[in-house]
């Protein structure tokens, strides 16, 4: 096979080597996973000229055979899952991982078996996620109503399950039960609601966007007394004040994870990761049925699990993938991904957090979405459609994106049908929410924006080339937004993730573009976990900025916070509401009584 190894000069002038990979098939992932066919090529930017491509798309480097694993193959602690658990607890058996995991449930709800439980609906569709507290021998059962659906396995030992279910009555409430092969019940009944049909016209829908809810458990002793991510508590605790508000559905758009397998700074860029030096990946290997299996469980679950338990049961939630959800970073030569990153972000999918299901304006060819028996899945692309009240278009940039001179961040088949539904009538308000932000830079490379930190003065700029960021993703950018300001009988407006921050703003103007006609309002969703070096100033030592290539107008500049945002749609009006809770002034109890710091009306026309 090849591999994409994108060389670039460390800090010192030598060579660093970073590795990509571009996979073609779309099939859904399953327990019997094996490699999908792959387009991986070597590119050496440390010599000239440079020709080559990744995937389909033309680039600049040198091709090479790659004749060694992507990273060398190396022993594990042990053949045994419980040396596995040894190897982050300390000595536990892997069962531990069970007991490591503070339960957040519902203080009246009883989850019995249930450990955690995300579903996600459409107007006739539901998809759930569970895993139980023991592996299970025989499937268990979904009962709606009359009708009972069996359960699909999605590991290889019995402890998580999925159920697709299909022919509901659009916009109502279903009483939902799990029962186990011997009929005993698995948890308490409870309720959920398919969205309206595509012709009804609704009065209100209420949605929920929060951002990097992930990483691993830190430490809180009080006020500005913290290290790390957020305890998985208080992000359960953020969402729980959310969710108070009585929101229709919610989007968690992207960094659910955190647990990058390679360094992308310093001398050693390039190297293993001290987290993929614990976890100790075969990366020559399957993740289903391996030693890799109980890794990945051992980092992602108790990013996972402890932040959302139980208490989305009743609330669909959308689930957008970003960088880390692909183990990387977003910088030079971690994307495209490589071939066993993208195995565990697709395992990772299969086994907590639910895919985005069809619907009909959908094309069913794009990337990453396909039919098998788990059903019509999209792991990258998806849509809320909520009556002709409101649709929403949610999509990954990481998945599809690809370098050269032709590069872009999603697929032009996905681009095609942004542009497709933002233009097209019957549906009152269309909202763009891409996992990567629209209209700030914090200088990384994988932004839409050509915009980079310069240390001699401190700031961001663009007078500064970026290196190896692609021209294409800015053309692509301002292809949307040019869209998004022509809908005349609407107003724009983008919800973004994987910034840490809190903002919003409208966009006037980008790049030869005048959008002042009518303005794009974009606003940054607002993380739940984020760590104290997280923030974009901890990192590069400047906060978030509007990109050099825009006009924006800040109504709210970024804000390094915890928090959320809630956007209602009315017939006439969207409400925006942004949410704050600061961790360094505020006690804990302040979460539970929190109300938006600012509020704005976008009316329609």
């Amino acid at each position: 096979m090849f591999v994409a190894e994108l060389r670039v000069p460390d800090s010192e002038g030598g060579p660093g080597v970073l590795q990509g990979a571009s996979c073609s098939q779309s099939l859904p992932i399953d327990r019997s996973l094996g490699r999908d066919t792959c387009h991986a090529h070597t590119l050496d930017l440390t010599n000239a000229p440079l020709t080559g491509t990744i995937g389909a798309a033309p680039f600049t480097g040198r091709l090479f055979m790659l004749k060694r694993p992507l990273v060398d193959r190396r022993k594990f602690l042990a053949s045994s899952a419980g040396a596995m658990g040894a190897a982050f607890f300390g000595g536990g058996p892997l069962d531990a991982l069970t007991n490591q995991i503070a339960q957040t449930q519902s203080r009246t709800w009883d989850a019995g078996q249930v450990r955690h439980l995300l579903p996600t609906v459409s107007e006739s569709r539901i998809l759930l996620k569970v895993s139980f507290e023991q592996a299970l021998s025989a499937a268990p059962t979904l009962r709606i109503g009359a009708s009972s659906f069996p359960g699909r396995m999605n590991d290889t030992s019995g402890r998580f399950w999925q159920f697709y279910v299909t022919d509901l009555d659009a916009g109502a409430t279903h009483s939902l039960s799990l029962v186990a092969a011997n009929g005993s019940s698995l948890c308490e009944p409870w309720t959920l609601s398919t969205f309206p049909p595509a012709a009804a016209r609704p009065d209100r829908f209420r949605l929920l966007f929060f951002t990097c809810a992930g990483g691993p458990e830190g430490t809180y002793t009080g006020i500005g007394q913290r290290r790390g991510n957020l305890p998985t508590a208080i992000r359960n605790r953020l969402l729980r004040r959310a969710l108070s508000f009585n929101p229709d559905a919610a989007v968690a758009n992207g960094d659910h994870i955190y647990w990058d397998l390679h360094r992308w700074s310093g001398q050693r860029t390039g190297a293993l990761s001290p987290r993929a030096e614990t976890s100790n990946f075969d990366f020559s290997g399957s993740v289903f049925g391996t030693s890799n299996e109980a890794a990945l469980m051992l980092a992602a679950e108790p990013q996972i699990v402890p932040v959302y338990g139980t208490n989305f049961r009743s609330t669909p939630v959308f689930f957008l993938q970003d960088d880390h959800d692909h183990w990387e970073n977003d910088a030079a030569g971690a994307f495209p991904i490589a071939w066993f990153q993208l195995q565990l972000a697709r395992a990772t999918q299969q086994l907590y957090y639910p895919e985005f299901l069809p619907e009909a304006n959908r094309p069913l060819g794009l990337p990453w979405s396909a039919s098998s028996d788990r059903g019509y899945l999209s792991e990258s692309f998806g849509t809320i459609r909520y009556g002709s009240l409101a649709e929403v278009l949610l999509y990954d940039v990481r998945r599809t994106m690809t370098l050269g001179p032709q590069a872009v961040f999603v697929d032009p088949t996905v681009e095609e049908w942004l542009l497709a539904r933002t233009t097209s009538p019957g549906v009152r308000h269309v909202v763009h929410a891409p996992s990567n932000p629209m209209g700030w830079s914090a200088g990384k490379w994988g932004e839409w924006y050509p915009d980079v930190l310069d240390r001699a003065v401190g700031a961001l700029t663009t007078a500064v080339p970026k290196p190896y960021w692609q021209d294409g993703w800015l053309s692509q950018h301002d292809r949307l937004v040019d869209a998004m300001s022509g809908m005349r009988a609407r107003t724009p407006l983008v919800v973004s993730g994987d910034l840490h921050a809190i903002g919003a703003g409208t966009m006037q103007r980008s790049g030869t573009l005048n959008l002042a006609s009518n303005p794009v309002t974009t606003v940054l969703s607002g993380p739940v976990g984020t760590s104290e070096g997280g923030f974009p100033s901890a990192v590069r030592g400047v906060g978030s900025s509007p990109s050099g290539h825009l006009d924006l107008v800040e109504t709210v500049p970024p804000i390094e916070q915890h928090g959320f945002t809630l956007v209602d749609f009315l017939p006439d009006r969207m409400v925006v509401s942004l949410f704050r809770w600061d961790v360094n002034s505020q006690p804990l109890e302040a979460i539970d009584g929190l109300e938006p710091f600012y509020t704005t009306e976008l009316s329609t026309r």
